[in-house]
């Protein structure tokens, strides 16, 4: 893969992340909370799989991308710990919302997973505009 269509695919990655926060921010207004955590969750993976991509790692599941993310950006000691809470409950939700029938997640908890979202995308955002400038503003 030429350096061109990885940073094409780094940048996708990316913007495949804020279009599902954007989801989440709007069915989180229209009360939708499962699906809010669902979308939450997916602008987490995407935004993971963009910085796995940067560090020139290609993951293809869910598991690794929590795998992988704490192996080379956690411990490693590139990103702070809390990232990869993060993304840890954020799936974690995102399994209770899509799968249990029962789970019926409170506002306030809902909330909190959308603003750690959000936190979480910028803190990817920086670390990929310090990665050789590869996330070029606007994204």
């Amino acid at each position: 893969m030429s350096a061109a269509s990885h940073d094409k695919e780094i940048g996708a990655e990316f913007r495949r992340a804020e279009k599902s926060l954007r989801a989440a921010q709007l069915l989180f207004t229209d009360g939708l909370l499962e699906d809010t955590l669902s979308r939450t969750y997916y602008a987490i993976l995407h935004a993971a799989r963009a910085v796995l991509l940067a560090e020139g790692i290609r993951v293809k599941s869910h598991k690794a991308v929590r795998r992988l993310f704490g192996k080379y950006l956690i411990k490693t000691g590139k990103l702070d710990s809390l990232y990869a809470t993060i993304l840890a409950e954020e799936q974690d939700d995102r399994y209770l919302a899509d799968y249990d029938v029962i789970f019926l997640p409170e506002k306030e908890r809902v909330e909190k997973r959308l603003k750690d979202a959000e936190m979480f995308l910028k803190a990817m955002k920086d670390y990929l505009k310090g990665a050789s400038g590869l996330i070029s503003p606007p994204l």
